[in-house]
């Protein structure tokens, strides 16, 4: 396919990003050619828009941003075999070379050499997108786009809640981010046996408690450390899934962890957190885990299979939906936390035949 393509550019170093043209992207012979239906603005994406600390390390403009989608396949590769035109796809976004030790023994989503879709190659704000034939994953038809779009960040949910036991544990969402509110979302589906949602955002804690969460927590409200302790009967939480990437958050979570228990951490702080490893962690006898990404493809099973369960609330998690012109208004919405997921359409025409 040939011609020019509307896309948001990360332009330059900087804050901010532009609407731009370029042309749409060619398939290389293992690549499949996605029309975009719905792309969702993530929490790295904000950290690159507002050209964090994080980012300025990272990031290499210009370049387009996303890589939370779902779309149609217009175009497929010469050696492409397991998809074809028409299919409805979403993405695994960690692009990973499939043959070192970590790929070939189920780590994947560790794998030393990935890239990242929207972060390290063009990615999902756009009309069009190209992607590996090995990174599409396959939806049944007729389904909202904005739903098969935040599959990829909902499996950070999945992940971060099921790396560990969780069946009748008591679990700590720490942030309630967009990612934070369908990690609330994942623990109520699976059993958790109660689920505390600490955030600073009054819009974003009702949100939590519209998805299940047992306990609210405003820790500027209240001192979060003695709260989570009167819940649990002095114990502590079992789990702390810990969104928010802020360093006081993680440090009082560390005082209200039971002993034993287990600490995962999504969320990617803007610099250096300092702990005390000693009585925090090695005395308490506590797991803390990096989590990247999603399991490929455990992860994308486990939702698949939570979704069709009907056990998983998605209804309040998409709280926005606007044309890709208005992608600042969706930013904004970010920085003030006064959202869940924003999805944005790459036309008024698909964006209007899901708003009716």
């Amino acid at each position: 396919m040939e011609g020019k393509m509307k896309v948001i550019i990360k332009g330059q170093a900087g804050e901010g990003a532009q609407l731009s043209e370029m042309e749409i992207p060619k398939v290389g012979p293992k690549d499949v050619l996605v029309k975009v239906l719905a792309t969702s603005i993530c929490g790295t994406d904000y950290h690159i828009y507002s050209w964090d600390e994080w980012s300025q390390k990272r990031i290499k403009p210009p370049y387009v941003m996303g890589h939370e989608f779902a779309g149609e396949v217009v175009e497929v590769g010469k050696d492409v075999s397991s998809i074809k035109v028409g299919d409805i796809i979403s993405a695994e976004t960690h692009i990973v070379c499939g043959v070192c030790d970590l790929c070939t023994t189920g780590n994947a989503h560790i794998c030393k050499d990935t890239a990242i879709l929207g972060v390290d190659t063009n990615g999902t704000y756009a009309e069009y997108v190209s992607i590996p034939e090995s990174n599409a994953w396959k939806n049944p038809k007729g389904i909202d786009p904005a739903y098969l779009a935040v599959q990829e960040p909902l499996g950070n949910a999945a992940h971060t809640v099921m790396a560990g036991e969780i069946i009748g544990k008591t679990i700590a969402v720490v942030g309630c981010g967009p990612i934070g509110i369908m990690t609330v979302a994942v623990a109520k589906a699976v059993s958790a046996a109660k689920v505390i949602a600490i955030e600073v955002n009054e819009y974003r804690l009702n949100l939590a408690k519209e998805l299940g969460a047992d306990i609210v927590i405003n820790p500027l409200k209240e001192d979060p450390v003695k709260r989570v302790l009167e819940e649990t009967n002095g114990l502590g939480v079992d789990v702390v899934a810990e969104m928010s990437g802020n360093a006081i958050a993680i440090q009082q979570a560390l005082k209200y962890i039971k002993l034993g228990g287990r600490m995962s951490l999504l969320g990617i702080p803007t610099k250096e957190v300092a702990i005390d490893i000693a009585n925090d962690v090695v005395f308490k006898g506590i797991t803390m885990q990096g989590i990247v990404g999603r399991k490929m493809y455990d992860t994308w099973f486990q939702v698949k299979g939570l979704i069709e369960s009907g056990n998983l609330n998605l209804e309040p998690i998409i709280t926005h939906r606007l044309p890709m012109e208005d992608f600042e208004e969706g930013f904004e919405l970010m920085k003030n936390g006064n959202c869940g997921k924003v999805v944005l359409y790459p036309t008024k025409k698909i964006l209007d035949n899901y708003t009716k």
